[in-house]
């Protein structure tokens, strides 16, 4: 197995639900990483194996009491077995490979879940452009900005202000819009436009200084080009999501290597004062 490049994951703040005392956790995986859902419960008594299913129904492997697993639906890209302890690595994550994958055991007095996973798997984002459209402007010491921020299927629009350097955006709230799982957003930080393209694993940005802007246009009436980034270690972070969404955001770039990093999703212990 290869060893693992980066530890990242995405849990939910709040549980999404609860089965027998399991909660199911989300994870969101970038498509072509792996995925090790690691086994970290007790077993319960009189273990006969424990299966590794999907969506409830398709069986994907069973482990014997010993730890040995015997692979019975093959996923898109195999498995990895890291560890003797019922541990599941899921290699070259496709979108065909979301759903919720759980572990029940098998006892002499019936099926027992043991741990659950709502797995999404999402591709990288779509590069952004941040086009100026227009500035108005009578003197330096103010102008108004009307930008587009644009990606392959969507855009926004949204208008800028600045006087005597100070700038604020139309609305005092960012522009966003939703679609395909991924967020469009136009925004203002510390006087800089940031156009933003998102979703739970990966962002690209396009971003300009409002200010120098504002001031190219007065000076010699020519906007200079925009600079796009899609190393989120090189530019400012992708803005938080809203205080009440349940995901915390990844940000990560496409992988620059062939081979894929591993994701690690590990499996709690059930709390076992809570009522099942």
């Amino acid at each position: 197995m290869n060893p693992c490049v980066v530890l990242l994951f995405a849990v939910s703040l709040q549980p999404l639900c609860k089965t027998q005392g399991i909660i199911v956790t989300p994870v969101f995986v970038l498509k072509g990483r792996d995925l090790l859902l690691k086994f970290d419960a007790d077993l319960p008594d009189g273990v006969s194996f424990v299966d590794w299913k999907i969506n409830k129904t398709v069986t994907l492997v069973r482990f014997e009491p010993s730890g040995n697993p015997n692979v019975l639906h093959n996923s898109t890209g195999g498995f990895d077995f890291p560890e003797k302890n019922f541990s599941v690595t899921l290699k070259n994550l496709q979108e065909a490979d979301s759903g919720v994958y759980a572990a029940v055991a098998a006892t002499f007095t019936g099926d027992k879940l043991v741990a659950e996973y709502k797995v999404t798997v999402q591709g990288p984002v779509t590069p952004v452009e941040l086009i100026v459209d227009r500035v108005d402007s009578n003197s330096s010491e103010s102008c108004d900005l009307h930008v587009t921020c644009r990606t392959h299927n969507s855009h926004i629009n949204s208008t800028f202000r600045c006087v005597d350097r100070v700038c604020s955006q139309e609305g005092g709230e960012p522009s966003e819009v939703t679609t395909s799982g991924a967020s469009l957003q136009v925004y203002l930080l510390n006087s800089t436009i940031i156009c933003n393209h998102s979703n739970q694993v990966h962002w690209t940005q396009d971003l300009n200084t409002a200010e120098h802007l504002c001031s190219s246009n007065a000076d010699s009436r020519q906007i200079v080009n925009n600079t796009v980034y899609e190393d989120p270690q090189e530019v400012t972070p992708a803005p938080p999501q809203n205080e009440n969404s349940t995901y915390s955001l990844v940000g990560h770039p496409v992988p620059s290597s062939t081979q894929p990093e591993t994701i690690y999703a590990t499996v709690k212990k059930p709390d076992r004062s809570s009522n099942d």
